[in-house]
């Protein structure tokens, strides 16, 4: 089978490998049929891994596939049928895990595509509770965005910023895969949304998306539009994961007691904060990472109401690196795919 694999910092080669054993007691064999970028795939591409991994190692970590084969013991799954995986690989043992918060999972083996192989080869077997199913109507590239993309928007969102229908909520870096899909899905529910991009290109297109607000942070104080826009209140919410560069501008953009949730640092892992504000303006700040395995069923779900992710580009499994360094370049807007 054709498989896509890391040999070294930006070094990705298509290999033929053997074929996977037929899947075990529990597991469910998938072939893969579309693959989603995100920052965790340049990251690792860069050689930015923050545990051992040994390479090569095939990459990938945001996928859709169908099942092709099931284990001894598999109930609830047939073939043919179109299923997300989950790409950590979490103990389900741990309180965290029965729980239901498997993103905080205490035993966790780590993630596919970054720490262990991933889903861009053609056959992969994965256990079958680390799956979540496909329903009916969603489209095969609309799906393979749910695993990451939505999941980590719907967490950030509703986990952890507790948004609610009819507030102002400020997106950072909306051209991003995750930017255009807060957009969509805050006003899917009623918010109003401003939405920050680098260009008047990306502004234009935020828009159209259906941001209600949109500031091009290169030329224009996004904070001052933000509180200009809401009669010198401040925004509810803040989605923040640029960094360093929006990070004070976002915190002055905030209402009294108003939330900022954060999932990424690209422009930058250190930032000043003033506590005094901080304090006396009585914000939250709430860090954000991945999202426990329900809420890509949430994604999907949303997706299948005709919420869908916004797709930059479609390329094939032997396009990945030409991807990567689009999405390094961030000249995008949404969401890079591959297709196997």
């Amino acid at each position: 089978m054709r498989a896509l694999q890391l040999y070294g910092d930006r070094d990705t080669r298509l290999v033929d490998l053997p074929e996977p054993p037929p899947p075990g007691p529990g597991e469910v064999r998938l072939r893969m049929r579309a693959v989603a970028l995100n920052h965790i795939d340049v990251w690792g591409w860069r050689g930015m891994a923050f545990a051992k991994r040994r390479l090569p190692l095939t990459v990938g970590a945001e996928a859709v596939g169908e099942v092709v084969a099931l284990g001894a013991g598999v109930e609830g799954w047939r073939l043919g049928q179109r299923a997300v995986p989950y790409g950590a690989v979490t103990c389900g043992q741990c309180r965290a895990c029965r729980e239901g918060r498997d993103n905080l999972c205490e035993d966790v083996r780590g993630v596919k595509g970054f720490h262990l192989d991933g889903f861009a080869q053609e056959l992969v077997n994965q256990e079958a509770r680390l799956l979540v199913p496909v329903p009916e109507g969603v489209a095969l590239e609309d799906a393979a965005c749910a695993g990451i993309t939505f999941s980590t928007v719907e967490h950030m969102l509703f986990d952890n910023a507790r948004l609610e229908p009819g507030e102002t909520v400020l997106v950072q870096a909306a051209g991003s895969g995750i930017g255009t899909a807060a957009v969509r899905i805050a006003k899917s529910i009623g918010c109003t949304v401003i939405a920050t991009a680098g260009s008047d290109e990306k502004c234009a297109q935020a828009r159209a998306l259906g941001a209600d607000h949109v500031v091009n942070y290169t030329t224009d104080r996004f904070e001052a539009v933000a509180r200009k826009v809401t009669r010198k209140r401040g925004v509810d919410v803040v989605f923040e994961h640029v960094g360093a560069a929006t990070w004070a501008g976002s915190l002055l953009s905030l209402r009294m007691g108003g939330r900022l949730v954060t999932c990424g640092s690209t422009s930058g892992a250190a930032a000043e904060t003033n506590l005094m504000m901080l304090f006396q303006r009585q914000l939250r700040i709430i860090g954000s990472f991945g999202a426990p395995m329900r809420r890509i069923g949430d994604g999907l779900a949303r997706m299948a109401q005709g919420v869908t992710p916004v797709l930059d580009t479609v390329a094939p499994l032997e396009g990945f690196a030409e991807a990567l360094q689009r999405l390094e370049s961030r000249r995008v807007f949404g969401k890079i795919l591959v297709t196997l």
